[in-house]
């Protein structure tokens, strides 16, 4: 995590040094993920989530943004029902840093006396880390699939990374409280390459009868696994399609004038 609250620390910092204003500030809302477990309900175990924003203006219309979130995903067979007898579960700790243009449906500045409001769109491009957990465990180290495991019947499958790509789209509105602080309420989904924000992907590859008391981490152990009726092979998820996750909720930002004013910004809080 320190590497990517470097790297993204970086970023700001040039992102700010050629820009003559730039906006900054807060974000508070929720995270929710679709996928194995919860492939239909949005907003199903929604849990906090947070981060910081830095905006550029370019633009009436256009907006460069740079984020660095922070959420948690959950899914639990139990609450869902989708598959409840499979009796999966999973939190995953994610961390988002992303690149995004945003556009205005209708003109704004912040700071504007007209040009105060608008709703936009949203589209862009993150870099993601994602750790799936049960309990204290890292899923990924029991290979619940197979992977690098020699009871697999081909021992092709590998472990998979915790760091991917996303493609983060959405909607929201924007309203100028004052000459510098803005708001914006947004949704956004990220459609993933991973299928495995869940460690859910493919088939079972162990007899449930094979994990026993005496295997390090026990208690995670069964419960990253506790139908005890399952067989090597049997389907245990779908790979066809990769996980999703969302972000949604309240961005607050203030204006910072980095050089000294110019007609510009003048006309824009005058208009």
């Amino acid at each position: 995590m320190n590497k990517i609250t470097l790297i993204l620390f970086l970023f700001l910092f040039g992102f700010a040094a050629k820009s003559q204003t730039l906006e900054v500030g807060g974000f508070v809302g929720g995270s929710y993920y679709i996928g194995d477990i919860n492939p239909v309900y949005h907003f199903q175990q929604t849990s906090v989530a947070y981060g910081i924003v830095a905006r550029y203006n370019l633009n009436s219309r256009w907006t460069v943004k740079l984020n660095g979130y922070k959420g948690e995903l959950k899914g639990d067979d139990l609450i869902t029902r989708y598959l409840p007898d499979r009796s999966l579960e999973f939190t995953t700790e994610l961390y988002e840093i992303a690149g995004i243009f945003e556009f205005n449906f209708l003109p704004y500045f912040t700071g504007s006396i007209k040009n105060f409001f608008t709703p936009y769109i949203f589209g862009g491009a993150a870099f993601i880390s994602a750790r799936p957990q049960i309990g204290n465990s890292d899923l990924r180290d029991f290979g619940t699939e197979g992977q690098f495991n020699s009871f697999y019947i081909d021992e092709t499958r590998s472990k998979y990374s915790y760091f991917n790509f996303a493609i983060p789209f959405g909607i929201g509105i924007k309203y100028s409280f004052s000459k510098r602080v803005s708001t914006s309420l947004e949704w956004g989904l990220r459609k993933t390459f991973t299928d495995y924000l869940d460690d859910i992907s493919t088939t079972y590859y162990l007899p449930a009868n094979q994990i026993g008391p005496g295997d390090d981490d026990y208690g995670d152990l069964v419960r990253s696994d506790p139908n005890a009726n399952h067989l090597p092979m049997q389907q245990r998820g779908y790979s066809k399609y990769d996980d999703w996750y969302s972000f949604a909720g309240l961005t607050i930002t203030y204006k910072i004038n980095l050089t000294n004013r110019n007609k510009c910004s003048e006309f824009q809080e005058k208009y």
